[in-house]
């Protein structure tokens, strides 16, 4: 079986690696030929709107997936009359702009912060009377990792905010004093066949990931968590991984965003679950039984954003699982790399996390 995957940044790249022992072939497809995924498997390179690029790199490919939601649709849609894209995408398009995402949320009975539509600054003046600073207003499309918002702590910043962002659809979202964020990561087969990890809970540092800790052990949340995500699945007959992040508040999950791919907050799962987010991603989309997920034993996980430790010092932390992504450039805010412990206590699992950390310093 050949794979086909748009993207090849490093979540492609540990598909490939999580495949290879499957038996499966990989080929990737992105802009150009230097990247992670480049490294591990044959790439063809052309831009993601060019529609007869794409349709030779999908010629010999039995499924096509991605490993980046902000694939443009268009050039998706092509492509699936010929062969099989999981995920599908129509739930990609839903992903891909905010405001259909928490509308999304809102029809399947899935609790979300407030939020309202901003086309006009009268707009964002309404939705300040409906759920007061502070607030953030975000692009509805093509921001992740806190690209793309402002925050507006006061109403008096909401003018200095809106010109930020101007020229383009926008949605305001009510501020959450959350007392944590969590995760869940859910695989769905072709054959309806849905596998859960266990509930992660993550620490995000200017917007992105910085630590992960599983499994989190609150079985009230990983219910409401377990029903969430099975309600998308349902509603689209998902096929492969999808991942949902919460809010808690007062023992609600309140549904931040979704992301129809693997993520980083699975990335425990490589030494940490029976079988990875990516194995199961690839079991899910290929048509073959899903793997268990059971933990195995208490992971953490830390992203190396911006700057990566010596492979000699990451190597001398006992335990410690280290993962160079193999990109050539380093600059601020971009992901690295990420190291993952795992150990047979919590207790045993934090000590080390302390040693994890000092390596980000």
């Amino acid at each position: 079986m050949r794979i086909g995957i748009i993207g090849a940044g490093q979540l492609g790249r540990m598909l490939a690696e999580a495949g290879h022992p499957l038996g499966l072939e990989f080929r990737f497809y992105d802009r150009v030929a230097d990247t992670p995924g480049g490294q591990v498997a044959p790439i063809v390179t052309g831009e993601f709107d060019d529609h007869r690029r794409l349709a030779e790199f999908a010629q010999g490919c039995d499924v096509v997936t991605f490993d980046w939601e902000n694939v443009p649709v268009d050039s998706l849609t092509p492509i699936a009359k010929r062969v099989p894209v999981y995920p599908q995408p129509e739930i990609l398009a839903v992903a891909q702009d905010r405001l259909s995402e928490k509308t999304l949320f809102r029809e399947l009975g899935i609790p979300t912060p407030g939020f309202a539509p901003v086309d006009h600054r009268a707009d964002l003046d309404k939705a300040l009377e409906a759920f007061g600073a502070p607030g953030i207003l975000k692009t509805r499309r093509l921001g992740y990792d806190g690209k793309g918002q402002a925050r507006i702590m006061k109403r008096k910043e909401a003018g200095a905010a809106f010109d930020s962002l101007a020229g383009q659809a926008l949605i305001y979202e009510e501020f959450v004093r959350f007392t944590r964020e969590v995760s869940m990561i859910a695989a769905r087969s072709i054959s309806g066949e849905i596998a859960y990890y266990p509930l992660s809970e993550n620490v995000h540092a200017k917007g992105i990931l910085d630590e992960t800790r599983a499994p989190a052990r609150y079985p009230a949340l990983e219910r409401q968590a377990r029903r969430h995500v099975r309600a998308i699945m349902q509603r689209f007959g998902y096929v492969g991984i999808l991942t949902v992040e919460f809010f808690v508040k007062d023992g609600i999950l309140l549904a931040n965003e979704m992301a129809p791919r693997v993520h980083n907050s699975g990335h425990w799962t490589i030494e940490g679950a029976v079988s990875s987010q990516f194995e199961n991603h690839l079991r899910a989309i290929g048509g073959l039984p899903l793997g268990l997920t059971d933990a195995r034993g208490h992971s953490a996980m830390v992203n190396f954003v911006g700057s990566m430790p010596t492979r000699e010092r990451a190597l001398a932390v006992k335990g410690l699982h280290f993962h160079d992504y193999g990109k050539r450039e380093a600059r601020p805010g971009r992901k690295l790399g990420h190291a993952t412990v795992v150990a047979s206590s919590a207790k045993t699992r934090d000590l080390a996390l302390v040693r994890a950390r000092r390596l980000k310093k």
